[in-house]
């Protein structure tokens, strides 16, 4: 019996602390997002400001909520769409957040929440092509000190090993979000080789010219990593 009690006692016990650690995170991740979308609301407009008569107005600068976890920045050709996962994580012990002198003091510190950054072809969207692939290119994590470090491609801001040395803010985001814009524009699509595209059906065709059967990527039939 005094077994049982103690056990049940424990699992109260870690009820209580992971559940108001994994919330602490959450609510931090989700101001933080917040702040990432009212950020890109300000770049966008800035950016269009600064554009204004200089390039073809069906070229589109545009800025969208798509909801409380997602929201999307539209630059000409291209489509970044930033998503909160809802979930909190820790990392696996070989990553090198890990290794960290601030993790390593307290262990806690290396449960995040994270924000996805995904690159599309904005066609993709414009023309209902459902079957297109995206591409993360980034992943910005926040923790419950609001401590913050980012990887991805040409993320270079703050990396896993200095985790802790600052707190996300409007500063830190638009560094983030300026990476993430620029290796967007700069990743054109490949053409993909020949025998990924030479057999298509009469259905793919005649199906009321959906778009969506011919699937479009930037790096169709090439490797891709994060």
């Amino acid at each position: 019996m005094d077994n049982t009690h103690s056990l049940r006692s424990q699992i109260l016990q870690t009820i209580i602390r992971k559940t108001t650690l994994k919330q602490r995170v959450f609510d931090r991740t989700f101001a933080a997002f917040n702040l990432l979308k009212e950020t890109l609301l300000e770049m966008a407009s800035e950016l269009d400001d600064a554009l204004d008569g200089k390039l073809d107005r069906r070229v589109r600068l545009e800025y969208r909520d798509r909801g409380k976890f997602e929201a999307q920045l539209q630059v000409g050709s291209e489509m970044l769409i930033f998503q909160m996962h809802t979930d909190v994580f820790i990392f696996d012990p070989a990553h090198p957040v890990r290794q960290n002198p601030y993790v390593c003091a307290e262990p806690e510190r290396a449960h995040c929440g994270v924000v996805n950054i995904y690159n599309f072809l904005s066609d993709s969207f414009k023309f209902n092509r459902n079957a297109d692939e995206g591409y993360l290119i980034g992943r910005l994590f926040i923790n419950g000190e609001e401590r913050y470090f980012v990887e991805g491609k040409q993320q270079t801001s703050l990396p896993a090993e200095r985790f802790g040395e600052r707190e996300i803010d409007r500063e830190a985001l638009v560094t983030i979000l300026e990476e993430a814009i620029a290796f967007a524009l700069s990743f054109d699509p490949y053409m993909p080789p020949c025998t990924e595209n030479r057999r298509v059906t009469v259905d793919q065709f005649n199906t009321k010219m959906d778009n969506s059967k011919f699937v479009t990527g930037k790096r169709l039939g090439y490797e891709y990593e994060l």
